[in-house]
């Protein structure tokens, strides 16, 4: 298991120099979260790749365990789960307590949202053979990442499994514009400019009824 640190000063470092195998680890500089990632698919030297962030937690000791039955299907290249959120307080945002638990969707609602958790996704390596994350984009690298999957019509599994426990203050969480200007910049590029009209007014809604809700908490 391979921990990428983009040279962190709190502590990270000399927590990471106390690991021992399987765990390996590399700390330097780098461009971004996506950036970070594709260094670990690089290295990654088996056949299942699964991205699990700092603040984030496998939801079980099972998990694991469970997903490798489906992994040794060989005609499936994508196995979709579930995520629960941990609300965090000091963070409130559009997940309410009724919405904690997010199911995946693999169909056209895609365009609308990512409609899949990149903590619920586990991707055959050979995905990342000929494309990685687009480090142009910051935030959402791994929509457009999805997007591009989803066109492509890659054989996948939904599975009732909960994978993982996800804070709800990640970077595409904070409800600012930036995060929606990359939106439409991502599906208009793996759709058509003529879509650009429909996906700005589509991220304009989503934005207001971010900001309203924040604005009653």
């Amino acid at each position: 298991m391979y921990i990428i640190d983009g040279k962190s000063t709190d502590g990270t470092f000399e927590f990471l120099k106390s690991l021992s195998t399987p765990f390996y680890f590399i700390s330097e500089e780098d461009d971004g979260i996506y950036d970070a990632m594709n260094k670990g698919i690089e290295l990654a030297s088996g056949e299942w790749i699964y991205f699990l962030g700092v603040d984030d937690q496998l939801y079980d000791n099972d998990v694991l365990t469970n997903i490798m039955s489906l992994t040794n299907n060989t005609k499936i290249d994508l196995i979709f789960g579930d995520i629960e959120y941990d609300i965090d307080d000091n963070y409130p945002f559009i997940y309410s307590t009724t919405k904690k638990y997010k199911s995946s969707s693999w169909n056209w609602s895609i365009w609308i949202r990512n409609s899949v958790h990149h903590q619920g996704t586990f991707f055959r390596k050979s995905l990342f053979k000929q494309n990685k994350y687009n480090t142009k984009y910051q935030i959402l690298a791994d929509y457009a990442f999805n997007l591009d999957l989803y066109k492509m019509n890659f054989p996948f599994v939904i599975s009732p499994i909960c994978i993982a426990k996800c804070l709800s203050s990640g970077v595409s969480k904070k409800g600012n514009w930036n995060i929606y200007k990359e939106e439409i910049q991502l599906k208009t590029a793996a759709s058509s400019v003529i879509l650009l009209p429909f996906f700005y007014l589509l991220a304009f809604i989503k934005f207001s009824m971010a900001w309203l809700i924040r604005e009653r908490k």
